[in-house]
């Protein structure tokens, strides 16, 4: 995810990010050279490795991009002028497509992207989760102060909401479901309901 050096606000850094991104697209993983991104991205072999040191650093950069964007997103809902209940909704499914359509042209390769990165890939995936938790936590803790939702623990609840939609998520999904979005946004729209069902419900007096 992004540091805080000032890197990240690079148009050179986002050319090269660019590049990666679409060249993964066409020709997989295994596929793409340092050498071809440069070349896509109009720049030099060793102004890549500049700001990034290794292919495998490049490519997970491009996923911290992509959480990045998907966090602005789910802050845009989180303070929507809406329920709360609404609001839950919209960011389970935000967090499902997003991820969903930013990797669609991907759908050839991704298994053999996530096989190649899986290590690396998995110690950055806590920290994705856990800033996305955080963002769900605010909502479900004021929607608990509200009365709108019965949520002794918003971070627990929170987690147990992204848990819950995690099989949506591209590296769950087969090359075929890959392929079905309206597919995908139902079920995301079905669970979204079952799991705030729960939240709203009163709880019966003991």
């Amino acid at each position: 995810m992004a540091n805080d050096t000032g890197d990240e606000l690079s148009p050179t850094r986002e050319s090269i990010l660019d590049a990666a991104e679409q060249l993964i697209g066409v020709l997989g993983y295994s596929k793409t050279t340092i050498d071809d991104v440069a070349r896509a991205a109009g720049v030099s072999k060793r102004t890549v490795y500049v700001h990034f040191p290794t292919k495998e650093e490049l490519v997970l950069c491009t996923i911290d991009r992509i959480v990045d964007r998907l966090l602005a997103r789910l802050r845009t809902h989180a303070i929507a002028d809406t329920p709360r209940a609404d609001a839950v909704r919209a960011m389970l499914l935000e967090r499902v497509l997003f991820r969903f359509d930013s990797v669609r042209d991907y759908r050839h390769g991704l298994d053999e992207l996530f096989a190649s990165l899986r290590p690396a890939y998995l110690a950055r995936r806590k920290t994705y989760f856990d800033a996305e938790a955080a963002v769900f936590a605010g909502v479900l803790a004021a929607g608990a102060e509200a009365g709108e939702f019965t949520c002794p623990d918003s971070l627990a609840a929170a987690e147990t909401l992204l848990l819950a939609t995690n099989s949506l998520l591209p590296y769950a999904l087969s090359v075929r479901e890959l392929g079905r979005r309206k597919d995908v946004e139902a079920k995301a729209g079905r669970i979204a309901d079952l799991l705030l069902y729960g939240l709203c419900r009163k709880v019966r007096p003991g």
